[in-house]
């Protein structure tokens, strides 16, 4: 590897960096390719982090993007910028697998919306990111693929489910990922790997896909997606840079009606004309935080005052304690409704990881929660939406850890119960953010006993350029030398 953090090979470049070569005939697309490739050759049978490589395919993709250009035709904002696609999200000639061998026998015939847009933008889909089974864990090992690793520690997660797009983008392989996120499964796994992860506002950035079906003895039957994958999933990017994920954010913004959720178009929001005060939340009273994660918010905090930001702490936030417990109740009720189809093909990781889920959720919740309990819960989500809203409005955001714990231990949701009881506490701000539908970023803040920690950044709704700016400015003063520096 380099002894010094400055780019020398195309792989090591940012995406903004690679687009503007591209476009300025200092790289070819197939150079850039093909430097992707050397390192997905040379780290990834260690990482596991990409799946489904086809060299060819993408080879040739780069070759119709260099022939675009020779034949002067105007350059989308990634044209030849290599990409990766997550297992769970279809992607024309691939299984949408979610990692679960019985799924991984019907490659999809078109390609989700943000795929499409990616593909719009001039981007060249490079390999496929590992997830855990069903994407339902905060680690990233499943029966088709195997397990990722962490490549900063092997024995540390390195998140899900979007593991296998932040371990990729942390050890060099593409430049920006393409991932999705319910409860954390963009920010976790980007914090544990040292790298942005992105959450837009529910609606900026299309979820539609082409219907899914499952096979069954009567033939295909087309599945129908819970509420809470309507109303608390979102697509969105993760990059090593922050500038890289704005930038891939603004490609994928593709306002689709056919997304039940989807907006006609983003409302412009102006920028505020005064002081942007940042409200730092260390805890909601639950768990208290590993002194590395205070130190990471300590730097967070610090950096953002010195950009000018009116920084307060807080002594916890109810709003946010609450949603957590909501998530809980809403997320684990619709995945009920799949459970059978999950122990059927999931694999025993995934169950024992469920089994735990349902666990934490019955402490809360109790066994089986009643029909008004949940239309209940849909009730009080609609409130604290309001509620933070106007709490946040166009010129407040929040600060707060990503997790209260280091990135976990591997398969630590599985190898003791207790020790999986221990995890869903500790990550109130993943799940809090979800079931509300804000914008939030993770970003890199402290690099301590060779491991990254981020830090959260949450805004009001559409205000994912006031989230960015804060990002940036904890990333300009954090100064983390990348994986390979």
């Amino acid at each position: 590897m380099p002894n010094s953090s400055r780019p020398t090979e195309p792989w090591q470049f940012s995406a903004t960096e690679l687009a503007r070569a591209i476009r300025g005939r200092e790289l070819s697309s197939v150079e850039v390719v093909n430097s992707c490739l050397e390192r997905i050759e040379a780290v990834n049978p260690r990482l596991n982090a990409l799946v489904e490589v086809r060299p060819e395919e993408a080879l040739a993709q780069a070759r119709e993007a260099d022939d675009r250009l020779a034949a002067r035709h105007t350059p989308g904002p990634l044209h030849g910028v290599p990409v990766s696609i997550k297992i769970n999200t279809d992607q024309r000639g691939y299984a949408t697998s979610n990692g679960v061998p019985a799924l991984a026998g019907r490659p999809a015939e078109g390609d989700a919306a943000c795929v499409t847009a990616l593909r719009e933008s001039g981007a060249v889909p490079l390999g496929r990111s590992n997830s855990p089974a069903f994407s339902f864990r905060w680690f990233s090992t499943n029966d088709l693929h195997g397990r990722t690793l962490n490549p900063w520690d092997p024995d540390r997660t390195p998140g899900g489910s979007s593991g296998g797009a932040a371990g990729g983008l942390a050890a060099g392989m593409v430049p920006l990922a393409q991932g999705n996120d319910i409860g954390g499964s963009i920010r976790f796994p980007a914090a544990c790997c040292g790298v942005v992860g992105v959450r837009p506002t529910v609606g900026r950035v299309s979820d539609w896909a082409p219907p899914a079906y499952a096979d069954t003895p009567a033939g295909p039957v087309q599945l129908d997606f819970p509420p809470t994958v309507h109303l608390c999933a979102v697509q969105g990017p993760l990059a090593r840079t922050v500038a890289d994920a704005r930038l891939a954010l603004n490609v994928m913004t593709t306002p689709d009606l056919r997304d039940s959720a989807g907006v006609p178009a983003v409302p412009v929001r102006p920028r505020p004309a005064g002081t942007v005060r940042v409200s730092l939340v260390r805890s909601v009273g639950t768990v208290g935080n590993h002194p590395a994660v205070d130190r990471a918010l300590d730097r967070a905090a610090a950096s953002l005052a010195d950009a000018g930001y009116v920084v307060e702490e807080l002594d916890g936030m109810p709003l946010l304690a609450e949603a957590a417990r909501l998530w809980a109740l809403l997320l684990t009720e619709d995945v009920r409704l799949i459970l059978p189809m999950i122990e059927a093909i999931g694999g025993a990781d995934v169950n024992t990881a469920l089994r735990g889920h349902f666990a934490a959720a019955a402490a809360l919740w109790g066994e089986r929660p009643d029909l008004p309990t949940y239309i209940n819960g849909w009730a009080r989500r609609a409130t604290l939406v309001t509620r933070l809203q106007e709490l946040l409005g166009g010129d407040r955001l929040l600060l707060t850890p990503v997790c209260a714990e280091p990135a976990f231990e591997q398969d630590a949701d599985i190898t003791d119960p207790k020790r999986a009881q221990e995890l869903y506490p500790a990550m109130w701000p993943m799940t809090s953010i979800p079931v509300l539908g804000f914008p939030a970023v993770t970003v890199p803040a402290r690099l301590e006993d060779g491991l990254p920690y981020g830090v959260q950044l949450v805004g009001g709704r559409f205000e994912e350029d006031l989230v960015l700016d804060a990002a940036q400015a904890v990333e300009d003063r954090a100064a983390l030398p990348p994986l390979w520096a």
